[in-house]
């Protein structure tokens, strides 16, 4: 008999969540027999991949999950995926709520709940002002709950301090695409990768952090010889071992390299001048919005040479001309980055960068060549990018410091002109420095575990502890790192339990159906934020909905007077299919695989003059940013001579408090570990196997160590899903001017044997 790995998930998957939900041992040895009722349409709740999945139900219980055939991954799940049923039914599920006395978690009801958290906002509201009140939400909650939240806030109490974790993953590449573009959210599709004949990953490891997409790399390159892959990362991961060529730099130098590649592509005459000549503008000084010229460019690049940038960053300059040939020779590059870029001090000059190698090249607007960000969770594009959930956005692009961008939405939600504050609010790090201040008094916190994934956490968990603050927490699981400093302890719906949308990042919008009955006392975030808008006074003109559809339709008729434009994705739709990219203006379109390019993307005209229209700028031009390198904020001295960055393991997701529930996960990878290089531990008397410590400016922990050759000299990887040993006591809270991101990935820390 021959098994499949495939036939494997499906047997693991079954038997565990027939373990999860007691069934008795002879049920589970059977539980891939045990064909489930019905199967129902859904999405994943891990990676912004975006996967399509179809949730097995039998008895009114999940059973197992498989790939849905008719969404872009082709029915294909990673392990995580593919092991989501015994996370719903884990015994640390929160079922009811939950209010802290004498230092305690104890349970109540929901109206007792709900009373005190609405006393404590309004307290604050009528002590202190709006300003005074904050909420804190999630790339991984519904579409539906992020804009209702952000409406609740900023049309009801009179707050902008909305904010969520996309700040801490994705702000930078917002930055980059409108700065760039002026329009957020990628130019391509995951068709792309079928039809790119060279791919540039840098500061992403995809086989661990996207494995379903390095999958169809890994297959394109494989049914196509001649296809191109070109890694930029510090770390020999698995993705880098796939690689025509691995480039190892030093830690914070790449901004460095992508110039030297511009400067390479237009030495050798490489570039694409009546592409860039005829759309795009050089931008000499960022702060001025000063326009240059190409001339301008090639100026800024001399201090760029392949020689110079080889001496700074590590890496030859004969490499360096090569993946630059490559880069620019290939009939088709798509580029891929993540946190790599993102979570640094200069995330947006980074993504302006990359960019800026696709607009040189004419690499843009065409089969398997674009730019494009990978997203870190499932529905940070839908739920909060794209519908305006973080501090300084209104729904579909706009911003809060235009007044003709408040005021069309005023008119569009029919509530009075100035109801919206027209001074953004706090972005997350000032918001949790205002809260550890005792400036913001009340925080609604949802579907996210800052106490865990805040960068320098120390000082915010010290912060948490005040008693003149008051934090409710809606949180599915117990053992959450942040649960041990709320106030009130709601319990949501979890994932299959309820309805609504994600957006993935390839702008694909697909519907989670309600696939079972919440657990116990569990109601979804939708009714949990109507709730609270009701009591809080919210005028009803704000909160006119019954149901999550409405909240979408709503959503819907919002885009429609802007280029996002989901007219087309009505709910009808979406039952029926996997998912559809915006802008979808009308029922009959298909969904936009290629934006900016006449005859593809539907804001442009077919009658239009030109074939490629940047419609985000004023002149329908893209920015070529003259970006310079700058080092990170904390670099490697005599004191902390080496550079600590983190990331995921393939196994694990986040603060782990869905993936460390399933056995099969939680064995693969037990605890967190400090990769070291050879070298350095053989310098420092560091064998396989031995306990390490790790110091940074801000803490000191303990890892065991796992010495090779996949981290560079002088640097160390942790993963970042251990609750026991949260790296982010190590991490710094420093953060991008421009998008506020924080910079995870570079600080320095020093090493010893234990």
């Amino acid at each position: 008999m021959k098994v499949t790995r495939r036939d494997v998930l499906k047997t693991a998957a079954a038997a565990s969540a027939m373990a999860a939900i007691g069934a008795p041992l002879t049920q589970v040895a059977n539980a891939a027999a045990n064909e489930p009722d019905e199967w129902v349409k859904s999405v994943c709740r891990f990676c912004g991949t975006g996967c399509g999945v179809m949730v097995g139900v039998k008895g009114g219980k999940v059973v197992t999950v498989k790939g849905d055939p008719n969404n872009h991954n082709a029915g294909f799940l990673c392990l995580k995926g593919a092991l989501m049923p015994p996370i719903v039914y884990s015994k640390e599920r929160v079922t009811k709520p939950y209010i802290r006395k004498n230092g305690k978690l104890e349970p109540a009801s929901w109206d007792e709940a709900m009373t005190l958290v609405v006393d404590k906002f309004k307290t604050a509201i009528k002590e202190h002002g709006p300003t005074s009140v904050a909420y804190y939400g999630s790339g991984q909650a519904l579409t539906e709950e992020t804009y209702l939240a952000s409406k609740i806030w900023k049309a009801g109490l009179g707050s902008n301090n909305v904010e969520g974790n996309p700040r801490l993953c994705m702000a930078s590449a917002v930055g980059g695409y409108v700065t760039t573009f002026g329009k957020d959210e990628p130019c391509g599709s995951y068709d792309d990768i079928d039809n790119a004949t060279c791919f540039f990953i840098i500061g992403s490891n995809m086989s661990e952090c996207h494995p379903i997409l390095f999958k169809r790399v890994a297959k394109r390159k494989q049914n196509s010889p001649n296809v191109k892959v070109i890694v930029v990362d510090p770390r020999k991961t698995n993705t880098a071992r796939i690689a025509d060529e691995h480039v190892s730099f030093k830690p914070g130098t790449d901004l460095a390299i992508l110039n030297a590649m511009a400067h390479v592509i237009i030495n050798e005459e490489l570039d694409n001048a009546r592409f860039h000549g005829k759309y795009c503008n050089f931008i000499v000084d960022w702060k001025t919005k000063k326009k240059g010229s190409f001339d301008d460019y090639v100026k800024f690049l001399e201090d760029y040479t392949p020689e110079k940038v080889a001496e700074l960053s590590g890496v030859p300059a004969e490499q360096i001309v090569r993946i630059a040939k490559m880069f620019a020779e290939s009939s088709a590059t798509t580029s891929f980055w993540c946190m790599g870029l993102n979570q640094r001090i200069r995330g947006v000059w980074a993504n302006n960068l990359v960019s800026n190698l696709h607009l040189l090249t004419g690499h843009i607007g065409k089969p398997g060549a674009s730019p494009f960000s990978l997203t870190g969770q499932p529905n940070a594009c839908g739920g909060v990018r794209d519908t305006g959930g973080l501090c300084h956005l209104l729904p579909a692009g706009r911003l809060i410091k235009k007044p003709e961008h408040r005021a069309a939405l005023e008119r569009q939600w029919g509530i009075p002109a100035g109801t919206i504050a027209p001074k953004p609010g706090l972005h997350t790090i000032a918001l949790w420095n205002a809260f550890s201040e005792g400036k913001v008094k009340a925080m609604f916190v949802l579907c996210t575990n800052p106490a865990h994934s805040l960068p320098n956490v120390n000082i915010y968990t010290e912060g948490m502890k005040r008693t003149d603050n008051f934090m409710v927490l809606s949180e599915p699981f117990m053992d959450a790192e942040t649960v041990k400093y709320c106030d009130v302890l709601l319990p949501p719906a979890f994932w299959c339990e309820k309805r609504g949308t994600y957006g993935c990042s390839e702008r694909r919008y697909a519907l989670l159906k309600k696939s079972v009955e919440p657990m116990g006392e569990c109601r979804s975030d939708f009714e949990i934020l109507m709730d609270f808008a009701k009591r809080m006074g919210v005028d009803p003109k704000v909160i006119p909905y019954k149901d999550v559809d409405d909240v979408w339709n709503e959503w819907r008729m919002v885009s429609a007077e802007t280029p996002y434009n989901f007219s087309g994705i009505t709910r009808a739709r979406m039952e029926k299919e996997s998912g559809i990219l915006w802008p979808c203006p009308t029922e009959d379109h298909p969904g936009t695989k290629i934006r900016y390019v006449r005859g593809e993307d539907p804001n442009i005209p077919t009658d239009y003059k030109n074939k490629y229209k940047f419609y985000g700028k004023k002149d329908n031009k893209a920015w070529i940013i003259l970006r310079p390198y700058k080092g990170a904020a904390e670099e490697p001295d005599a004191d902390y001579p080496m550079v600590l960055t983190t990331g995921r393991v393939i196994d694990h997701w986040h603060t782990g408090t869905m993936t460390m529930k399933v056995p099969e996960l939680r064995r693969s990878f037990p605890k967190a570990y400090v990769e070291v290089n050879v070298d350095d531990a053989a310098k420092a008397g560091i064998k396989n196997g031995d306990d390490v410590v790790l110091e940074t400016r801000r803490d000191t922990m303990t890892f065991q160590a796992r010495v090779s050759d996949v981290c560079r000299p002088g640097l160390v990887f942790v993963p970042w899903y251990d609750p026991n040993l949260m790296i982010n006591k190590l991490t710094l809270n420093a953060f991008d001017a421009g998008s506020k991101q924080p910079e995870y990935k570079i600080c320095a820390v020093r090493i010893k044997k234990a």
